[in-house]
This record gives C-alpha cells, structure tokens and sequence, in this order.
C-alpha cells in the first residue's frame, strides 16, 4: 500500500496553506494525500447534552466537512494530479494525527490555527504530534518559499542520521543544493568559567567539521545529484539555524540529540524550531 502525506485541518488560513504545501509535495513523491479533521463534543451539564448532542453533532461534522473541501480545493490547485482523501474524525486533534501518522509519510501542519490542530504561536498540538508521531513531521510557517536550499541540522549523534537522510532526499527531489550545519555552545565554559577556562577553539572546529563530514559521506554518495555546502558556526543550534534557514525553502531537524536528557522526545532545538523557523520545518523522530 502507498503511504500517503497526512494533513491535519481546522478551518486556518496556515491550514489551507499547508495542504497546498502538502499537495506539491505529494506530487513530487507520487504519494496520494489525505486531509484530516478531528473535533470532540464539547462538554455541557447534563440533561443539555442529551438534547443537544446530535445537533451538535452533525454541525461540527458538516462544519469539519466544509473546512475539508476549501483545504482540498487548495491542494488540487496547487497539484491537479494529486489523489485527494478526506476524513472527519471525533477524536482529539493530536490523538488523530499521531495515529494517522503511523501509516503516513509525512504529518503536515499550519503554524497558526483557530485553537485546534496548532493555536497561537505553536500549540501543544504541533509538539505533541512532532514528539510522538510515528513519522516526520511538517510545520508550516509563513508564506511558502519557492526557491532555495534545504538545510539541516547535523548534531552528529546517530539518533540524527534520519533527519540527514530525510534532508538529501527532500533536496534530491526538489533539485535544490544542502546545506548542512553542525552549530555548538559550551555553555559551561562560556557561562559559567569565561575566560578562565582557556579553550583550543580551532581545535574544536576542527574536531566539528570531522564529525559533519562523518555523518554526510555515506548520504552524499547514494545522492550524489545533491550539491551540499557545509557549515561550522560557533553558536547556539537554534538561533544558528534560524539565521541560516531564512532563505531556505525547508528546514530539517531530528527530535533530540547530544546534549539532551534521556527522557525527552523533543530536544530545546527543535522546541525552539517549532516556534521560530523562518521557514517550513520538518521535525524527524529517530527509527525505533
């Protein structure tokens, strides 16, 4: 069976967005698309919702059902050859699209929605799905970019390797350069010691640009269509990326890395990412 790109949808502009945004993805991998709407009954006293839960009910479907067709209507213009699949789902948003996930290519979000799939800045949806989810997941922020590189961050732990791979086939198939960067921050000798702690810094980078060159050689000989320009910049990983990434057409990130708590499932950098990237992110869990 062919996976399809799963798109979550709550009546946003950054919603219809990203389906558009899914839709040229989907075509360019082959992948049918699916737009999904998950709402629960709102909580009212007993006895108003025994008279009110079918009315209820059925708006919220048919309003889910209207929110659904503008998305695809979207998504077909931004890619007529693109099968299109919609679904309504009673389900709780993040709920819904973690278990979508599970059988997805790709999870699409907008950055900003009406309190449902995203809210705000970004959600706790748009974490908890990228925490959680069984595959990549998209956040779109913005307007789309048309042009550019993909860039990724490297941080040279294994858990890292399925952001790079996912990162050389986005950029393969989009026909565009990499850029891969590898950014650090010793905040225990620039915080805490400062300058009584003396450091080898050219050795550091050194040291840096070996394990960046470690971690691209294989991906750079099965994609060797990919041109890829490396970065080593001494600076915290998220305010680097986001500098980096603001002519980039997408970011890509792993989940956690070196220098993360064992627990957690999303590391600061990839938080951070989620609020602030200047442009679409991909957020890539590592395979268990």
């Amino acid at each position: 069976m062919t996976t399809p790109i799963v798109v979550g949808v709550d009546g946003s502009e950054s919603a219809v967005t990203a389906a558009g945004w899914a839709a040229e993805e989907a075509a360019r991998h082959r992948l049918p698309l699916k737009l999904v709407h998950a709402y629960l009954l709102p909580t009212l006293g007993y006895p108003d919702i025994v008279l009110t839960a079918h009315e209820v009910h059925q708006a919220l479907r048919e309003q889910g059902q209207q929110w659904l067709d503008q998305a695809a209507a979207a998504a077909r213009a931004a890619a007529p050859g693109v099968e299109v699949e919609t679904s309504v789902v009673i389900d709780r948003p993040a709920a819904a699209l973690i278990a979508e996930s599970r059988g997805a290519r790709l999870v699409v979000l907008g950055s900003r929605g009406l309190g449902g799939f995203t809210g705000l800045l970004a959600g706790s949806v748009s974490v908890a799905v990228s925490a959680h989810a069984g595959c990549p997941v998209a956040v779109i922020r913005g307007p789309v970019p048309t042009s550019g590189p993909v860039v990724v961050g490297v941080d040279g732990s294994p858990v890292g390797e399925g952001a790079v791979a996912f990162a050389f086939e986005e950029a393969s198939s989009r026909g565009v350069p990499l850029t891969a960067v590898i950014a650090w921050k010793d905040f225990l000798v620039d915080s805490v010691y400062g300058s009584r702690v003396t450091v080898d810094w050219a050795y550091v980078e050194d040291e840096q640009r070996r394990l960046l060159a470690e971690r691209l050689a294989g991906w750079q000989e099965k994609y060797p269509d990919v041109a890829v320009q490396r970065v080593v910049v001494r600076e915290r990983p998220a305010r680097a990326l986001v500098d980096i990434a603001r002519d980039a057409q997408l970011l890509v990130v792993g989940t956690h890395g070196l220098g993360g708590f064992a627990g957690m499932l999303l590391g600061s950098t990839s938080q951070a990412l989620i609020h602030h990237a200047p442009c679409p992110l991909a957020v890539v869990r590592p395979k268990r």
